[in-house]
């Protein structure tokens, strides 16, 4: 398939803009062809008036032909074939089985949303029946159920091209909730975006879905992101990427004269705690577990675990040993882009200058700067040094951790209380440390939104009952997550109907329940058909 670099509105392609950028290869640095064009403002809101103009045709389609149009995504995607996994490799240095990954990934999660439709009671139907003879007032008929908001902007993230992108779950969810989406393709890997969105649009031309529930547009330019969101059309916006980018677009949705929710997945530490029964019984397996985790995609993962502290003991010691000498193992590899690989060496150098921090491991291979490897680094230290440098519990993009040695409990506790909200917290231990250690789980529960026992925190399974949000600055609000089919909620509002006639209902909400949707009737759930 051609790229063009322009934008994509609806199946329109469009290129008003003088400004172009390239995209490139990490590994090389060379340039990829073509030129992608930066949008103009008229272009974003040619988009955005579109989405709004076709949002009451979408939001009214079936569900089913929703959930028709989520699985010809996933049959046009697999149609692209390795162009789609050899872009997405070029332009950031994941292997093609990572790219391959990533695709089983989105298409699995398509999948899911589509089930979801089909059956229903994601819509949260709720009936209360009317009763005119009540005493003292008659008991109105009232109903409600969750429905679309409008156009949603998407923003992408930088490590997952292809999962967390266009084809993410951001987008997915919208669509599923019958929302138009506007997606800004990320600037690293925009020639993954355009192949996606063809895919995208490709299946709404095959499922006659109306032009304009999706566009595509491009931009290297902070600004592009500011007039999308800023955009009166747009409802609400999802963002995965650094807290400083998600922080300055979360503050522009914030100060539009309508404010829109803005759902960010930003920075997170990802602590894990090593409690002494299970650091006697398997320090080595934990060691090598937690390497795997740190290294894997050259530690680019949101879910990265940047700090790890348990007991001082001869266990402990052991297990740090250890640490360094896999650590020192890790052969250097590329980067998704320069960008991140600078800002990663860049922190490095001023870790490496704290006098708070001990370095006790690194890659022993020596990293090529000119295909933007990473090295790994271990370093160490204890409560008092996170007390005086806290950005010690900051994010640091890359494959590197922190173990902290910690005197007791109420080290481990107070370091705990000192973290900002984070994706997931794990903690390896026996069950009987879970007991002798209960007030650290009790602060975990305030500062995370997963916790992982005796895991890892990289490798997130895409299903119904996960949670990928936290307190920010982990995520913008702690309510919601975006991955698993609860990231539908972002993109619905409760509508309810008081003493409405049955024909003018929405479907779920009619007597006969045609779709056969499971609702909450007079307070208990059934999915009968309710007598006229």
């Amino acid at each position: 398939m051609n790229l063009t670099g322009k934008q994509l509105i609806g199946h329109r392609e469009s290129a008003k803009s003088d400004e172009t950028f390239p995209a490139s290869n990490p590994r090389s640095g060379t340039e990829l062809e073509p030129v992608f064009y930066e949008s103009t403002s008229e272009e974003i809101s040619e988009a955005v008036e579109l989405a709004g103009s076709v949002f009451g045709v979408f939001r009214n389609r079936l569900a089913e032909e929703r959930a028709d149009f989520l699985e010809a995504i996933c049959q046009e995607t697999m149609a692209l074939g390795d162009d789609l996994l050899e872009r997405a490799s070029a332009e950031t240095g994941h292997p093609l089985a990572r790219c391959e990954m990533e695709r089983n990934r989105i298409i699995h999660q398509a999948q899911l949303f589509s089930e979801l439709i089909r059956e229903g009671s994601w819509a949260d139907a709720r009936i209360d029946l009317g009763d005119l003879d009540r005493q003292p007032m008659p008991k109105p008929d009232v109903r409600s159920m969750m429905q679309p908001i409008g156009p949603i902007a998407v923003f992408g993230a930088s490590n997952f091209p292809i999962a967390i992108s266009v084809l993410g779950a951001d987008t997915i969810s919208a669509f599923a909730a019958g929302c138009p989406v506007i997606v800004k393709a990320h600037p690293a890997h925009p020639g993954t975006c355009e192949l996606a969105a063809r895919a995208i649009l490709s299946a709404a031309k095959r499922c006659n879905m109306p032009e304009g529930i999706f566009s595509m547009i491009h931009g290297r330019n902070t600004e592009v992101g500011r007039c999308l969101v800023e955009h009166p059309g747009i409802m609400a916006a999802a963002f995965t990427g650094s807290l400083a980018g998600g922080r300055a677009l979360m503050d522009v949705a914030a100060a539009r004269p309508v404010p829109i929710p803005f759902y960010a997945e930003m920075g997170s530490v990802n602590p894990i705690f090593v409690l002494p029964g299970a650091l006697a019984q398997k320090k080595e397996q934990i060691a090598a577990g937690f390497v795997t985790s740190l290294t894997m995609g050259v530690g680019q993962f949101c879910t990265n675990p940047g700090l790890v502290a348990g007991m001082e003991s001869d266990d402990w010691e052991k297990f740090s040993e250890l640490v360094a000498k896999k650590v020192s193992e890790f052969a250097p590899s590329t980067m998704l882009h320069a960008g991140i690989y600078e800002a990663y060496t860049k922190g490095i150098e001023i870790r490496k200058k704290s006098a708070d921090l001990e370095l006790i491991g690194k890659s022993s291979a020596r990293p090529n700067p000119d295909a933007c490897e990473a090295a790994a680094y271990i370093f160490q230290t204890n409560r008092q040094g996170i007390t005086s440098d806290p950005t010690l519990l900051d994010e640091l993009f890359g494959p590197v951790s922190t173990l902290v040695n910690c005197g007791g409990l109420e080290d481990m506790v107070a370091i705990a209380e000192k973290m900002d909200g984070s994706l997931s917290a794990s903690v390896h231990g026996t069950e009987e440390d879970l007991i002798e250690f209960h007030p650290l789980l009790s602060v975990l529960q305030r500062k995370a939104g997963r916790l992982i026992f005796n895991g890892y925190p990289v490798g997130i399974e895409v299903c119904h009952s996960i949670h990928h949000g936290g307190p920010y600055p982990a995520a913008s609000h702690s309510f919601f997550t975006s991955i698993g089919t609860r990231c539908i909620e972002r993109f619905v509002r409760p509508v309810c109907y008081q003493d409405w006639p049955d024909s003018q209902l929405p479907t779920e909400l009619q007597n006969a329940n045609p779709l056969n949707v499971w609702r909450i009737v007079n307070g208990t759930r059934s999915n009968n058909a309710l007598k006229a």
